[in-house]
């Protein structure tokens, strides 16, 4: 086996850890609703997550993997040298993160990566404005969405609900949590498998096969399936317990709010192929919930220190990035 097919084999199994840590690092966001209401315990929470991020390719095209694969940086300097820069930048953010506790995004901190790899190498022309400036406008707006739906459901469903006998009602929602966990999940693998795909077909691409075009192999994309499945699999308790308690606390109805608004969320920003961060998305829903409470129901200093992970999350991918493109010189070229 020559040197040139090895780094290839390499560079996909990191692609593919990287998908694994995606999905241990946001099985919080697919569950965390669901946990806190007690609805589900969280290991079957997490099977059940798993099965429907697996499963999302069933449902969605691939305009995300065409985002993160052609939008972010200009696909001419991509090298094996920057795929690893922003894969290691992306993990690199991903375990800290993780150890920590803080939910960050994933999608973020690739994007992040890629940007400080590909900056690394060729300087800013490569960066490709148009699709940076949709994917950092998704910052804003994916936990704006979430948070204007959730609240919009949880008045919605008081209305519908508010002669029926609280118990019935709490019965109900339960139940219904599992559609909106379900759809949430599907969400979430839809839109954060993409991001891995994108870059796993453009390093082919860069290497000249896929025809002389750009497009995701089907292999890819089971791949990339079954590595965030199992990565959910595995779960991120520390951030659930962040996502799912420390917010705000959560009724069944609440639940289901927020993980509908989520899930419409992601299923509109994937159908648009934006790559936004489901953490953003579901932690701007639940917060919608518990606002429609009242103001105070909602621990506004732990949101303000997630809103604050989101913004430095980016560049200090890209930083770390850059130093793993530089790192990656000594035995990828």
């Amino acid at each position: 086996m020559d040197g040139a097919l090895l780094i290839l084999i390499f560079l996909i199994a990191v692609a593919l850890l990287f998908d694994f840590l995606n999905g241990l690092h946001d099985a919080a966001n697919s569950i965390a609703t669901i946990v806190a209401t007690r609805v589900l315990p969280p290991v079957y929470a997490v099977g059940w997550a798993a099965f429907f991020n697996f499963i999302a390719f069933l449902f969605f095209g691939l305009h995300v993997a065409n985002t993160i694969g052609k939008g972010i940086i200009d696909p001419a300097i991509i090298s094996d040298q920057v795929i690893f820069g922003a894969l290691m930048g992306a993990i690199s953010w991903n375990v800290i993160t993780w150890l920590a506790g803080i939910p960050s995004s994933s999608s973020h901190a690739l994007i992040g990566g890629l940007l400080g790899a590909g900056v690394a190498k060729a300087g800013t022309g490569a960066i490709v404005v148009a699709g940076v400036t949709k994917t950092v406008s998704a910052i804003f707006l994916s936990p704006a969405v979430g948070f204007g739906l959730a609240l919009v459901l949880v008045l919605i469903v008081s209305w519908a609900f508010v002669k029926v006998n609280p118990a019935t009602a709490d019965r109900a929602f339960r139940r219904m949590q599992f559609i909106s966990a379900s759809a949430y999940s599907l969400g979430h693998g839809g839109n954060d498998a993409q991001k891995t795909m994108g870059i796993i077909a453009v390093l082919l691409f860069s290497r000249g096969m896929t025809g002389g075009e750009f497009h995701v192999p089907f292999w890819v994309v089971i791949s990339c399936q079954a590595a965030i499945a199992m990565g959910t699999l595995f779960g991120g308790w520390r951030i659930v317990h962040t996502m799912g308690s420390r917010i705000t606390r959560l009724s069944p109805q609440q639940g289901f709010c927020a993980e509908t608004g989520g899930a419409i969320t992601l299923f509109l920003a994937t159908g648009l192929g934006v790559p936004v961060s489901t953490t953003h998305t579901i932690t701007g829903a639940i917060v919608g919930v518990g606002a429609a409470r009242r103001a105070s129901a909602v621990r506004w200093g732990v949101a303000r220190s997630i809103v604050t992970a989101w913004f430095i999350t980016m560049p200090a991918a890209a930083a770390i990035g850059a130093l793993f493109y530089w790192i990656g010189g000594a035995f990828l070229t």
